[in-house]
Order: C-alpha cells, then sequence, then structure tokens
C-alpha cells in the first residue's frame, strides 16, 4: 500500500510497521473515522469490515440517516484508525508511563454500497468476522430487504495507510533500577 508525506511517521519512525497494518486492521474491533463537514471535524467510532484477502478496502456500516455515512457515500475524503491496545506501561517517572499498542492511519474515499445482495453478503461477512461460527437461518434470521434498506454500508477505497506499534518496558531513567523509589513494568493486556 501507498505511503506518502502525510503517513509518513514523524514522531519514533523506527515504530512504523507498514507491513503488519492489514493484520491490525483484521484484528481490530472499533474504527475512529474522521471526516469534515461544512468546516467541523467529526471523529465517529464504528464497527467495520476487513478481509486481508481485499486489502484495498474497508466497510463501514450505520443508519442511513447517520450524518457520517451520508458524507462518506459523498465521495469526501476519509481518515480512519483502528488501534489494538497491547499493554499499559507504567514507569518510575510520570513522563515515561506509555502504552503497548499497534495502530493504523489509512486514508480514502468512500461509496455507498447499494445493491442489497453485495449488502447481505458484506453484513454476513462482517458477522462471522465478529461472531465467528455464526450461521445465517441458524443462528440469526435472514435479514429482509426492509432492514437492508435503512442500513448504510459504506466502502472506502484505501489510497494510502502506515502502521505504528510500541512494544517493550518502561524507558524512565530510573526504571531499571530496583533502589529507586517507586515502580516499572507493564500491565499485558493481550497475547501480542
Amino acid at each position: 500500500m501507498q505511503r506518502t508525506e502525510r503517513t509518513r511517521i514523524r514522531n519514533h519512525p523506527e515504530r512504523a510497521v507498514p507491513e503488519q497494518a492489514s493484520e491490525i486492521l483484521a484484528q481490530g474491533m472499533v474504527a475512529h473515522v474522521g471526516f469534515v463537514e461544512d468546516g467541523i471535524p467529526y471523529v465517529i467510532p464504528l464497527s467495520y469490515h476487513y478481509d486481508k484477502g481485499v486489502p484495498e478496502s474497508i466497510y463501514l456500516h450505520g443508519s442511513i440517516r447517520s450524518r457520517a455515512m451520508r458524507v462518506l457515500a459523498s465521495g469526501a475524503p476519509v481518515c480512519v484508525t483502528v488501534t489494538l491496545t497491547d499493554g499499559l506501561v507504567y514507569s518510575r517517572k510520570a513522563m515515561n508511563h506509555s502504552m503497548n499498542y499497534r495502530s493504523v492511519v489509512l486514508f480514502g474515499k468512500g461509496r455507498e454500497v447499494t445493491d442489497e445482495d453485495e449488502k447481505f453478503g458484506l453484513f454476513d461477512s462482517m458477522v462471522q468476522r465478529y461472531f465467528p461460527g455464526r450461521m445465517v437461518g441458524d443462528d440469526y434470521n435472514t435479514p429482509p430487504s426492509a432492514d437492508l434498506g435503512v442500513t448504510a454500508l459504506v466502502e472506502v477505497a484505501i489510497e494510502e495507510w502506515n502502521g505504528k506499534r510500541r512494544l517493550g518496558p518502561p524507558t524512565g531513567p530510573d526504571d531499571d533500577d530496583p533502589d529507586a523509589l517507586g515502580s516499572a513494568g507493564v500491565v499485558e493486556l493481550r497475547e501480542v
């Protein structure tokens, strides 16, 4: 995937992991979606669908009455961020508290998905991604056309992205000194 000046990592460039961006998107649960309407910036958390087999698109869904869905469907520029928090890093120095994380920032433009069969297929894939093994017809009902009609689905064509990762212990000046005041370490939140 392309990277330009807008996705170049400026603070801690050594943490850039563009090769992990697809995996991070595949593991994430919440996308924070940024857009501008009438000169006012908005960031809205949304569930999403991403398939590593189709790495050039991410799908967002919401109500057809949603400002976000309306703006995204218009083809306006969008920024999407997904973050996985792996651990909380505590230090003997306040400034060196941190997090271990993996994140992706991507830019693209949206288009509304209106074909009912395509929408249903993508929604079913999204259910499978969030709830592996749930089957339409066994675990939940096939959505009627009315339900599909009140739910907007937007495909964001990804123009560029970058990934970033922080991993490791605290980096404060006294964090390795067992005789220093306080404590230091990492509270692991998920398996890395």
